[in-house]
């Protein structure tokens, strides 16, 4: 009843789609960064509930007027803002593909689940798990982080917790990590009922980096007071600044107090594809769970992250259940046991591994470590340009892909100057020149530049700090 009365037609619109989307995509470095919906536009959107059909021309002709221009900029090779993977054109060709499957992943025997774990296979060999490793494919980082806080409850008070909930009784669950990580870890703590008020927050130190020793004292002052000290999330490429935590020290405290090792790695895990950045994440092969995101550094469209956890059979443990209309069969589409699902809370779930297949069997391990190495010196690149220009304050050393710094103005007091940095931003995304985000480092107003872009030429960022400069100028 909804498939197309006139086949023809639909391909004949669907090929004419194709090439403007790839017509959008050759030439992206040509349009804005990023630009403002207009009101009318937005209003035309809000359009109410359509009650008839619409012919499918119209419709298409619609979004290429009032969605298409819009998008959010991080597909342009200027943008700067956030952490945000500019995806591939073969991404997309995936994800037509994936639709056009309309695969459920959350179990049973059919192509998309062998997909999903091969993809699984080849990070947990590159991360050095073993291969009873478990791993399931997320939303991202926040999910997968999510995921692993449950896991690690459920080895610290036992499957049961499934059915008798979280109590303090023999002491509060207690977790331990920095001040720079991100804001979904609380997150994490909050909805996995054992409340934020688990997870310790500890300073960093002056590279933003979780302290072994900090640590240590704060596990032994809680265990002091009758808390069950029981994780340690560290970073792999802190959202701010970039920093990676001392893994390895970590790994160690965390095996000698017997404490659960996670690491949220959610674009910085991935840098282990390079040769020269590689070693910055040594110890990463000896967590308990690593949380990371394909769509950031690997280029896959969103959304896509994952989760590997060393204890396959307590990951299983802490999702699994077999209700009657989950029967599983030991042949036919019920089997190929254990599902996804018993990993997860889904259970219906996108056929997301297969635009990660596609790019990492396009382009290679080797090249897409090498689109990173070319982020990283181009974030020491703007360092280095930031650093010789005296219009510009560096306000974190750059570690890895991110550059956090500020124009100045002498004679300005700090808030006036935050004022200034914060209106540089927005009139830079405004002009359609480039994307930055805004932070606060060390009390301060940055303008943040993460390059995490594949589209990046260092003309790019060389532009970029130019028109930032302008602005700042101008104002």
């Amino acid at each position: 009843m909804l498939d197309p009365k006139d086949w023809q037609a639909f391909r004949a619109l669907s090929h004419a789609a194709l090439d403007d989307a790839l017509d959008y995509l050759q030439e992206i470095r040509d349009r804005p960064a990023w630009q403002e919906v207009p009101a009318e536009v937005q209003e035309r959107l809000a359009e109410p509930l359509p009650q008839e059909p619409t012919p499918l021309d119209a419709v298409y002709a619609e979004f290429a007027r009032s969605i298409m221009p819009y998008n959010s900029g991080n597909i342009h090779p200027r943008f700067f803002g956030w952490v945000q993977g500019t995806g591939t054109p073969t991404g997309a060709l995936a994800e037509l593909l994936a639709a056009t499957m309309n695969s459920n992943v959350g179990g049973r025997n059919h192509g998309a689940i062998y997909v999903e774990r091969a993809v699984i296979g080849w990070f947990r060999e590159l991360f050095g798990f073993p291969t009873d490793a478990s791993g399931i494919l997320t939303i991202g980082t926040s999910a997968a982080n999510l995921i692993a806080v449950l896991v690690a409850r459920t080895r610290t008070l036992g499957a049961n917790v499934r059915e008798t909930g979280v109590n303090i009784e023999g002491g509060r669950l207690i977790a331990y990590t920095s001040s720079a990580t991100h804001s979904c870890v609380r997150r994490a703590f909050e909805v996995s009922g054992l409340g934020s008020a688990s997870l310790r927050v500890l300073a960093g130190d002056s590279l933003h980096r979780i302290d072994p020793a900090t640590v240590a004292r704060a596990v032994e002052e809680d265990r002091e007071l009758g808390n069950r000290p029981f994780m340690v999330i560290a970073n792999a490429g802190t959202v701010d600044v970039g920093a990676i935590d001392p893994l390895h020290e970590l790994a160690e405290l965390c095996e000698r107090e017997g404490l659960w090792f996670h690491v949220d790695g959610a674009f910085g895990a991935t840098a282990i594809l390079a040769p020269s950045l590689a070693p910055k994440l040594h110890g990463i092969e000896r967590a308990d769970s690593i949380a990371f995101d394909f769509h950031k550094w690997l280029q896959a469209p969103y959304d896509a992250g994952c989760l590997l956890v060393r204890d396959g059979a307590l990951h299983h443990a802490t999702f699994a259940s077999t209700p009657n209309y989950l029967t599983r069969m030991p042949r036919g589409l019920a089997s190929a046991q254990p599902w996804f699902t018993d990993f997860t809370i889904d259970l219906s779930r996108s056929f997301r591994a297969l635009k990660v297949w596609f790019t990492v069997k396009e382009h290679g391990a080797k090249r897409l470590g090498e689109a990173i190495e070319a982020n990283v010196r181009q974030a020491r690149l703007l360092g280095d340009l930031v650093d010789g220009n005296e219009a510009f304050e560096l306000l974190a050393p750059v570690q890895l892909n991110i550059v956090c710094f500020r124009y100045r103005r002498d004679g300005m007091d700090e808030a006036a100057l935050d004022a200034l940095n914060d209106e540089i931003v927005i009139r830079l995304q405004e002009s359609g020149e480039a994307v930055t985000s805004s932070t606060t480092i060390g009390g301060r107003r940055a303008i943040r530049a993460c390059i995490v872009n594949q589209r990046t030429t260092d003309d790019d960022i060389r532009r970029t700090l130019a028109a930032i400069e302008r602005i700042g100028d101008a104002v």
